[in-house]
């Protein structure tokens, strides 16, 4: 037996007992990977739903909490229910609208007209909701410290650094310090897309199964998903860069995706 063929011998195997009769060997069980219990904030999107499928597929407990901030609809709750009811997880609703009053800057909370823009125009700005993910990932914490998560998970990803600073690493990198420093119960944050592109997104969700027609992106809330908007733009553009069939029903009105493309994918 060869040095390396041994050493994979003694990690593999455990020495029971060693005398005058022989060495006897019996093959190491591998020890079990701890479950681990998480919180995942659900908006009922595209990124939040392959977290939750990424998460639970992983052999991780996982729960979901959604957040009623006083959004424009609430279309994107029914999609979140729904899901959640399908894989058979715990799911939170949380009223908190109560803060809309502090909100009303945001064309996603207050009265203005959502831009149809992609994310990288000056205009689309106008959907920041202030300090909405602090909001959200402290009130998480404070369940996931009273309920003893292992964790709190948020699917933001590379792309949406580019308007919102509360998606950048920078910021959840502070933030866990933060929670680290909260509570002697510590939570970890868990951002897995952070570093990853939307089409990157799409490619797990993919191998996931997640049934895509299920969720909600679209900020107008209309029957359809009207196909111009910021996050419909990004939704369309992350399947085409995807190479993956996209069958969200968009409104009629709508540029095709060939339109798009022609147009840096702005409507």
């Amino acid at each position: 037996m060869s040095d390396e063929e041994d050493l994979t011998y003694e990690q593999n195997y455990v020495l029971t007992t060693a005398g005058s009769a022989g060495v006897t060997w019996a093959l190491k069980e591998k020890p079990k990977k701890k479950q681990k219990k998480i919180l995942c904030i659900y908006s009922g999107g595209m990124d939040s739903t392959v977290l939750l499928y990424d998460l639970i597929n992983k052999g991780n407990q996982v729960e979901a909490i959604w957040f009623n901030y006083g959004q424009r609809h609430k279309k994107e709750h029914l999609f979140a229910e729904q899901i959640c009811s399908k894989l058979g997880i715990e799911f939170t609703e949380l009223d908190i609208s109560e803060i809309n009053s502090f909100l009303t800057n945001s064309s996603l909370s207050g009265e203005q007209d959502i831009p149809d823009v992609h994310y990288e125009d000056d205009k689309a700005i106008n959907t920041i909701v202030p300090n909405r993910n602090m909001i959200m990932l402290s009130i998480a914490t404070a369940k996931a410290i009273n309920d003893k998560f292992d964790a709190v998970a948020f699917g933001c990803h590379y792309g949406d650094r580019v308007v919102y600073p509360d998606c950048r690493i920078e910021y959840t990198n502070a933030l866990q310090t933060a929670i680290f420093l909260a509570d002697r119960h510590l939570v970890k944050l868990l951002t897995p897309f952070i570093d990853i592109t939307k089409a990157d997104i799409v490619n797990i969700g993919q191998k996931n199964n997640v049934p895509w027609t299920q969720t909600w992106t679209c900020y107008k809330g209309l029957e359809k998903h009207c196909g111009s908007c910021p996050t419909c733009i990004e939704r369309r553009e992350a399947f085409h860069l995807a190479k993956v069939l996209d069958p969200t029903d968009y409104d009629n009105h709508a540029l095709t995706v060939e339109e798009l493309v022609s147009r840096k994918w702005r409507p």
